[in-house]
């Protein structure tokens, strides 16, 4: 073999390890579909094994609230709080923190927990207009001691959410200061 050869070979070989496993920059070809859930039951938000290099990450959703990777981002959560009305919603959307899921549930959870005391709050489903009977992407919580915690950001919240009889957890990361100006 020669020089060229050797080195187009090399260059072939760092370009797939460069590439990896990390798919294209817009993962919403991911629906998560039933045999996705399966691989995922318990993992939470564990990331082991994935590359965050590879695709962008939204950050705030289509409501312009905070994501929540749900699993290994087969869904996200996105949580909106209105500061005026102490109220806090999560809506669940798809792979990519875009478009709605509604779920076969009466309510959600969030676990938090403060001052080395735990707590849970639930979010009850408040369908959006078009969304089958039993079925909502839409959870509103009125509880204002849980709108004050997520504000105030000294708690550690865990969304936990079954979504096609698989639970997924993902860890609230809401940033107040990142609203201030934004009206809800």
């Amino acid at each position: 073999m020669n020089k060229q050869s050797i080195s187009f070979w090399l260059g072939c070989l760092s370009l797939a390890f460069f590439l990896g496993c990390s798919g294209p920059a817009d993962d919403s070809s991911h629906a998560g579909g039933a045999g996705d859930d399966a691989a995922h039951s318990d993992e939470g938000d564990d990331h082991s094994g994935h590359d965050h290099a590879g695709h962008a990450h939204p950050t705030h959703g289509p409501h312009k609230g905070d994501l929540i990777e749900l699993g290994n981002e087969e869904y996200h959560g996105e949580v909106v709080d209105d500061h005026d009305n102490g109220t806090v919603t999560i809506y669940i959307l798809d792979s990519a923190g875009k478009n709605a899921v509604p779920i076969a549930a009466k309510e959600i959870v969030v676990n938090l927990k403060h001052e080395g005391k735990g707590e849970q709050f639930k979010l009850a489903a408040s369908p959006e207009e078009g969304e089958a009977e039993g079925m909502s992407s839409r959870f509103v919580s009125t509880d204002k001691e849980f709108a004050e915690e997520l504000d105030h950001n000294h708690g550690d919240a865990t969304l936990v959410v079954t979504i096609k009889g698989t639970q997924y957890r993902g860890k609230i990361n809401h940033d107040h200061a990142s609203h201030e100006g934004h009206d809800h």
